[in-house]
């Protein structure tokens, strides 16, 4: 049997730990799942799950709605200062993506009172603005980075109380993140300095990979035969 230990007010098993794992292969090892796009009212649930009045609850919430409607990575966001993002201008700066390369991200009002509430939790339990903006919140590590490996197994454990039946991870929040934009109409090259990716290439295969829209669209439209059985139409 594993042992635990208590970490941000919960007991976790020691395998969710960094570093457990060193050297060994994860149990998903060459294994390809599909791309996950959580829809609107899952997320509202993933969110409705984070205790309201919990230091932790609020810090995950103001996560998950970075990673949701910013797009960010998860190491992008786990980066992140408080002085990265411009609660003014409804902004964040991703100040080493991926390739290292900067960029800035818009968010919506909305995102940004979430962060705030998290940054008045964060002032309350006296955690200065040099730490990071998603850090720990207790014992001897407080201020401390979180690990991704923690936000992995919270989503998952929150994905399992929200009653959602398939995968919730980090990466998920991005795909339901370019999705969204996607279904919204928003313009392929904006979507691309949005999720920072490389080329336009690279968004438009991320995109139809995770809505090929008019691949659905032709199958919406399709009618049956007149002449086919009105039994199988009922």
């Amino acid at each position: 049997m594993h042992s635990s230990v208590l970490l941000d007010g919960r007991r976790r098993s020691v395998i969710t730990l960094p570093g457990y794992r060193a050297g060994m292969k994860p149990a998903n090892y060459g294994l390809k799942y599909p791309a996950e796009v959580l829809s609107q009212a899952e997320v509202y649930a993933l969110l409705a799950a984070c205790p309201r009045r919990s230091p932790c609850g609020i810090r995950n919430a103001a996560l998950i709605v970075v990673l949701w409607r910013g797009g960010l990575r998860v190491g992008e966001a786990l980066a992140l200062r408080v002085a990265d993002v411009d609660r003014e201008r409804n902004r964040v700066t991703v100040l080493h993506g991926k390739g290292d390369r900067r960029r800035v991200v818009g968010v919506d009002p909305g995102t940004i009172a979430i962060v705030e509430r998290w940054l008045a939790a964060r002032r309350k339990l006296g955690i200065g603005p040099a730490r990071p903006l998603f850090c720990t919140i207790s014992g001897a590590d407080r201020g401390k980075p979180l690990k991704d490996s923690y936000v992995r197994e919270a989503l998952k454990h929150l994905g399992k109380k929200a009653g959602i039946e398939h995968r919730v991870h980090p990466h998920g929040l991005r795909h339901t993140h370019a999705s969204e934009l996607a279904r919204e109409g928003v313009p392929v090259h904006i979507i691309r300095r949005q999720l920072g990716h490389s080329s336009l290439a690279t968004t438009e295969r991320y995109i139809d990979h995770l809505e090929p829209m008019d691949v659905i669209a032709a199958m919406q439209t399709r009618e049956w035969a007149h002449d086919s059985p009105a039994s199988l139409r009922a």
